[in-house]
């Protein structure tokens, strides 16, 4: 698989909520920076931020508008949305990954704290 296909892989075993097929494309000392929260390494560092926060969503939708990739760094415009509270919730995000040989071991997502605050609360 190219590196943009190993981002979109990764994004899809998100959405199903399916950590161990995501977990196991990053690296065991993966960087998680989801800008601006503090960052977070590794598999349990990831599985330890996402996943409570994913089972509280009835449903995951990372819509990718555009990806591109040059060598082993992929970057994606997306909007990542969040069934909650039996209503979508919408987030702007720009991502950044870098591979290492053929898993993430960098994931860096930026968005607006604000607005997701409020995106997530109604």
């Amino acid at each position: 698989m190219t590196p943009g296909e190993i981002v979109t892989t990764f994004i899809r075993a998100l959405e199903r909520k399916d950590f161990d097929s995501a977990c196991s494309l990053i690296t065991d000392d993966c960087e998680y920076d989801n800008v601006p929260f503090a960052k977070v390494y590794g598999p349990d560092g990831l599985r330890g931020v996402l996943e409570p926060f994913l089972a509280n969503c009835g449903g995951v939708d990372w819509v990718i508008h555009r990806q591109v990739e040059a060598g082993p760094v992929v970057m994606n415009e997306r909007t990542d949305r969040f069934e909650m509270g039996g209503r979508w919730a919408e987030l702007p995000v720009a991502g950044l990954f870098v591979l290492r040989g053929d898993k993430i071991a960098l994931w860096r997502d930026y968005f607006d704290q604000g607005q997701f605050t409020k995106a997530v609360s109604g």
